[in-house]
C-alpha cells in the first residue's frame, strides 16, 4: 500500500516568487508538465494556469531609438541570486537558506546575496517533457555509450538526478537593410596547349556590383546563459518558439530559474553574427554570376523588437574523477545531448580487437587468391 506523503512546510521556494498553496491540503503546489497546471504533489489536486491567450498575447517589446533606451525603459526586478563557483551560473536563491546545489553542475554554493536589478522576462517556454521521462532517457543514454568507464554507468544508474531549469534567452525581430559593394565573377573557359598537352582552363571574369537587399528575420534566438555548455544548448534546437506564453510565476513553482549572463546590447551583438550569413546570401543571390566576392556590407536594423523568455531544460550533472560532465534534455521535444568520459582501456581494447579482425580477413583474403 502506497504510503501518503506529508506536506513539507519547510520546503524552500524561489526568491521573489509567488507561493501557490493547495486549496486542498496547503501544502506548495508544482508545475506539472505538459498539462498546464500547477498540481500538488501530496493529495494531486491540480489548479489549472491561465495562459492569457498564448503566443498571441505576448507583447515584443520596442527598441525605441537605442538599445540603451531600451533596456533602461523595460519592466526590471530586482533579484537576490548566487554564483556557481564551478559553472559560473546566477540562480535565483531560496530564502533562509546558506547552502544550495547548483541545477547544472551539481557542486554545493555557500549562499552570499548580491542584489541585481535585471529585465523581468515577459515570456515563457513551460515544461512539456515530465521528469521521468527525462530520467529514462538519461538512463538509456548512460547505457549506450560503449566506452564510457564501466564505474561511471554504475554510478549514473545508482546515483543520477535530473533538475529542471528555466535558461534565459533574447528573441530578436528586425527589418534589414543593407548596402554592399562586391564583384561578380562570370566563368568562362579556354583552351590552352597542343598536342597532349592541349587542356580546357576555367577562368572568370570580374565586375564591380553595389546595391541594396532587405531581409525580414523573426525571432533570431540567442541563449542568455554561460553556464552550460553552448555547443550542447545549439544542439538542443529547434525551439518551439510560435509556443510561448505569456510570463507568470506559475510556470516556475518547483523549477530553478537562471538570470541571463548575456544581457541585451550584447546579446544583440550575438543576433547580428546570427544573421550575418542569411544577409551575406541576399548579397550573392543580388550580385548573381558564377561567383561573388563581398567587399563592403551595411546594415541597418528598423523596426527592432525583442523578447526576453526562459526555456525549459532538464539537466543531470554529474562528477567523475573530478570532471563535471552534463546531460541535457530538451523539456520541449526531449531532443538529448550530452557529455561523458571515456575509458582508454576499452578504446585500446576495441582497437586492438579491430586490428586483429583485419588481419585475419586478410590472411583469408590471401589464402583465397593463391
Amino acid at each position: 500500500m502506497e504510503t501518503e506523503r506529508q506536506p513539507d512546510p519547510t520546503a524552500p521556494l524561489e526568491a521573489g516568487l509567488r507561493r501557490f498553496p493547495c486549496e486542498n491540503c496547503g501544502a506548495r503546489l508544482e508545475f506539472a508538465p505538459g498539462q498546464m497546471a500547477l498540481k500538488c504533489p501530496y493529495c494531486s489536486h491540480e489548479n489549472q494556469i491561465d495562459d492569457g491567450g498564448g503566443a498571441a498575447a505576448v507583447e515584443e517589446l520596442c527598441f525605441h531609438a537605442s538599445l540603451s533606451e531600451a533596456q533602461a525603459a523595460a519592466p526590471k526586478d530586482a533579484h537576490t541570486a548566487v554564483k556557481c563557483s564551478s559553472c559560473a551560473a546566477v540562480i535565483d536563491k531560496p530564502p533562509h537558506v546558506t547552502s544550495i546545489s547548483c541545477p547544472f553542475c551539481a557542486s554545493n554554493i555557500v549562499a552570499q546575496d548580491s542584489t541585481a536589478t535585471l529585465i523581468r522576462p515577459n515570456c515563457i517556454l513551460p515544461f512539456h517533457v515530465p521528469r521521468e521521462r527525462a530520467l529514462d532517457s538519461f538512463r538509456a543514454w548512460l547505457a549506450s555509450r560503449w566506452f564510457a568507464p564501466n564505474a561511471l554507468k554504475a554510478e549514473g544508474r545508482l546515483d543520477a538526478g535530473v533538475n529542471g531549469a528555466y535558461v534565459p534567452a533574447w528573441t530578436y525581430d528586425t527589418f534589414v537593410t543593407t548596402r554592399y559593394e562586391g564583384y561578380r565573377g562570370d566563368a568562362y573557359y579556354v583552351t590552352v596547349g597542343t598536342g597532349k598537352n592541349r587542356r580546357t582552363v576555367r577562368k572568370v571574369r570580374w565586375s564591380y556590383r553595389a546595391g541594396v537587399v532587405t531581409n525580414d528575420f523573426d525571432d533570431v534566438l540567442v541563449i542568455a546563459t554561460r553556464s552550460l555548455p553552448e555547443k550542447r544548448l545549439h544542439a538542443l534546437e529547434p525551439w518551439d518558439l510560435k509556443a510561448v506564453v505569456p510570463y507568470s510565476d506559475d510556470y516556475l513553482a518547483g523549477f530553478h530559474a537562471e538570470c541571463y549572463q548575456i544581457d541585451l546590447p550584447q546579446a544583440f551583438e550575438v543576433a547580428k553574427g546570427i544573421m550575418r550569413p542569411t544577409i551575406e546570401g541576399s548579397i550573392r543571390r543580388s550580385i548573381g554570376g558564377d561567383e561573388q566576392r563581398i567587399s563592403k556590407m551595411h546594415s541597418q536594423y528598423d523596426q527592432l523588437t525583442y523578447k526576453h523568455l526562459l526555456l525549459p531544460v532538464w539537466v543531470s550533472a554529474y562528477r567523475y574523477k573530478g570532471r563535471v560532465f552534463r546531460f541535457l534534455v530538451n523539456a520541449r521535444t526531449g531532443e538529448v545531448q550530452g557529455d561523458r568520459p571515456y575509458s582508454w582501456v576499452k578504446i585500446t581494447l576495441f582497437t586492438i580487437m579491430c586490428l586483429i579482425i583485419a588481419a585475419i580477413i586478410g590472411l583469408i583474403f590471401a589464402a583465397v587468391n593463391r
